[in-house]
């Protein structure tokens, strides 16, 4: 008995046949091309910062410049002060460290004195005239205010507190007065401001007690602050030194452009302040 086809058995052949021609006709779609890395973008370039100023000239900055100043005129050599000339400087000097210094002190030194009631103390600095002294003489100033350093062998800012030699007695010998070796010069050119000039006039300030009673003694002094910047003299050194002989030590002085002085209380406190143009 001849076997019969399923009535679906045809059908199927064809749609299978069909099928495969139609996929032999289809393509292969290809694959997307890979995105482009993107580079980096370049870091940023940063400026360098600007080169922080140098430090303001302490006490003993300036006194070791005046140092090395003396020993290069005493030993022929020629002077390095330039090497300073328009650095700041802030100088805090003491004074008044151990009693009342008188009515009448030198020009150029800070001190203090009591009132003529005692109820009150005075501070006062009147500035030395150094327009016609040999030290200024390399400049053409209108006028030169000068400010001693004293005590140049201390290189802190406060009172001295050593150990002092006792006399035979047993008493503190007396205090024995130094000649001033180095200081600074407010030079003030001609046609220049007028601001910040003294033309004779002392600093002063009165400091007063509470209520009625007079202020104590100070016990460690007072500060005088000197600030502003180096100059120089016409030769372009900022310190010159003179000495009449070669056993004397030089006595040296440094061209300052002065912006402020003041007075200042042991601990720092301002008390009065003057400031230039």
């Amino acid at each position: 008995m001849t076997g019969s086809l399923s009535p679906i058995g045809p059908l199927a052949i064809v749609l299978a046949a069909a099928g495969l021609t139609l996929a032999g006709c289809q393509r292969e779609e290809p694959a997307p091309a890979p995105k482009p890395v993107e580079a980096a973008p370049p870091p940023a370039v940063v400026p360098p910062a600007p080169p922080l100023p140098p430090p303001a000239l302490s006490r003993a900055d300036i006194l070791a410049a005046i140092e090395v100043a003396a020993s290069d005129y005493a030993a022929g050599r020629p002077a390095q002060g330039h090497l300073i000339a328009g650095r700041r400087f802030l100088v805090r000097q003491p004074f008044g460290c151990l009693d009342s210094d008188g009515d009448d002190p030198a020009d150029g030194l800070a001190n203090w004195s009591w009132g003529k009631t005692r109820k009150t103390i005075v501070l006062s600095l009147r500035p030395a005239d150094w327009k016609d002294s040999a030290l200024a003489e390399a400049g053409d100033w209108e006028a030169v205010e000068g400010f001693w350093i004293s005590r140049p062998w201390l290189k802190d800012e406060t009172c001295p507190a050593g150990q002092w030699t006792q006399g035979s007695d047993g008493e503190a010998p007396a205090p024995v007065s130094t000649p001033q070796v180095a200081g600074v010069a407010a030079v003030f050119e001609h046609g220049g401001s007028r601001l910040g000039r003294r033309s004779g006039r002392a600093y002063a300030f009165t400091v007063r007690g509470e209520g009625d009673q007079p202020p104590p003694a100070p016990v460690a002094g007072y500060r005088l602050v000197l600030e502003g910047r180096l100059g120089s003299f016409d030769d372009g050194r900022a310190i010159h030194c003179r000495a009449s002989g070669p056993d004397q030590r030089p006595v040296c002085i440094a061209a300052v452009l002065l912006d402020r002085v003041a007075f200042e209380d042991a601990g720092g406190a301002v008390l009065s302040e003057w400031r230039g143009g």
